[in-house]
């Protein structure tokens, strides 16, 4: 009577809550975060959980199996750290070290250039040089902010501990989150859920082991070539493509720009060896493995990726990029199922006034 519209309230109102919700996780977005990642430590660390609850004797309670898996991983975090890691700071002191000769010896002379570039040799090396110069006069500042930001993630280290423990949880109660979140709904949108909720976990699961397994791929492929062909501080420069793998799209990108970049200031003289191989490598894992990881649900068309890793990037810096993917591709899920599910309440209202009013098509 007064031009009240429930339906279009009812869209109003879940806008509002979507929006608040939006607003509520930027504003706790340091909490978000942890609790991103303690979900996706989860679901890295779950099959193996899975595989010692097969095992496991009917008397020991699920909560030792996972408990088992998490001192197991811990250990072996520690080892590899252990073993590795005096190598690892050995050749990353040693790399900032030389920086500043690097930067002041006349390598840029000695960069390869097309042919038909090599009469623009001259005015490429001062650009090049005055770049350097101009990286030079804002290193200080940088190391400073650097610092600062270490600083910050010291005083904030309390969150690597709950991660774990979030981790342990999560697996712990995940099935009874579940379950209690579907009885807070009716039956009609429960079935929804249920769904939405079972894509998303595949979704995870997939899209989290996908990108420990390009990591590690990458991080093996890399050293040992990089060994083999003499590159200079091959391991760091490993690791580092490794841990990008975790970053889409910009992560293997920097890391060919940082490869490259130490192999031409260290005076690397098989360089065109070093470009051949990255190159042959990231079109084996961007058209072969990476399709074959990631064969089911997390499909997200090129466009839509940049344009998330670009709002990632300005909501959340390199956090922000990480979590874009897997946003998008959920996202992409939960409108899919509801578009169904809704498409299929309406055909069945329809048949059903069809049926009343004994109308037949």
């Amino acid at each position: 009577m007064l031009g009240f519209d429930v339906s279009t309230a009812r869209k109003v109102w879940t806008a509002f809550l979507i929006a608040l919700l939006f607003f509520v996780i930027y504003i706790a977005s340091s909490t978000v975060l942890v609790v991103v990642f303690a979900v996706f430590f989860s679901y890295l660390i779950y099959p193996m959980v899975d595989l010692v609850d097969r095992i496991r004797p009917r008397r020991v309670p699920r909560v030792a199996s996972i408990a088992l898996v998490f001192i197991v991983v811990v250990a072996v975090i520690a080892v590899v750290g252990s073993v590795f890691g005096v190598q690892l700071q050995d050749q990353a002191t040693h790399l900032f070290a030389q920086l500043p000769t690097l930067m002041k010896s006349d390598v840029q002379n000695r960069f390869p250039l097309p042919h038909f570039l090599e009469p623009l040799r001259e005015r490429i090396v001062d650009f090049v040089s005055s770049q350097i110069e101009t990286g030079s006069d804002k290193a200080v500042p940088m190391a400073r902010s650097v610092g600062l930001g270490v600083v910050h993630a010291a005083s904030n280290l309390i969150y690597l501990v709950l991660i774990p423990i979030l981790s342990f949880l999560l697996i712990k109660e995940g099935p009874q989150m579940r379950d209690s979140f579907l009885d807070l709904l009716n039956d009609r949108h429960r079935v929804l859920w249920a769904e939405i909720v079972t894509d998303l976990n595949v979704l995870l699961s997939k899209y989290v082991r996908a990108l420990l397994f390009l990591s590690l791929a990458t991080l093996i492929c890399y050293g040992v070539a990089f060994s083999l062909l003499g590159v200079p501080y091959a391991f760091l420069l490993a690791v580092s493509a490794g841990l990008l793998e975790f970053v889409p799209f910009a992560g293997p990108l920097g890391a060919v720009a940082i490869t490259l970049v130490v192999a031409v200031f260290s005076g690397y003289p098989h360089l065109l060896w070093l470009v051949i191989f990255i190159g042959l490598y990231r079109l084996f894992q961007d058209y072969v493995l990476n399709p074959y990881l990631m064969s089911e649900g997390v499909e997200v068309s090129p466009f839509l990726v940049i344009v998330g890793l670009l709002a990632g990037d300005q909501l959340g810096g390199v956090a922000g990029i990480f979590l874009a993917v897997p946003v998008i591709a959920m996202l992409k899920i939960v409108i899919g199922r509801a578009r169904v599910f809704y498409a299929a309440s309406r055909a069945e209202g329809e048949a059903a006034r069809k049926a009343l009013t004994g109308k037949t098509d």
